[in-house]
């Protein structure tokens, strides 16, 4: 099963993005809430089996986003089924 982005909301300082399959089936959905220098990243998919997929969508466009400002400080809560899972940017940081 492929997994895509499919924007809900999007402003300069806020994003929710929901992930959906390749047949446009809703399964979890990702928010980015952001101030000065502080990045608050939620998350959640419903069922696990493409972990994997889900965390090679959120990486580089977290990575992206830091990219805006490189001082900023970014917390994360991601989880698959219940599950967290962990994230790390380039330098290391969630």
């Amino acid at each position: 099963m492929q997994i895509y982005f499919s924007p809900e909301f999007l402003k300069e300082d806020a994003q929710v993005l929901n992930v959906v399959t390749d047949n446009n089936e809703a399964v979890g959905y990702l928010a980015f809430l952001m101030e000065e220098k502080k990045m608050y990243v939620y998350g959640q998919l419903q069922e696990g089996g493409v972990e994997a997929d889900f965390k090679d969508l959120i990486k580089p466009y977290l990575e992206g986003l830091t990219k805006l400002k490189s001082d900023m400080e970014v917390y994360s809560f991601v989880s698959v089924g219940g599950s967290k899972i962990e994230l790390e940017n380039e330098e290391g940081k969630q």
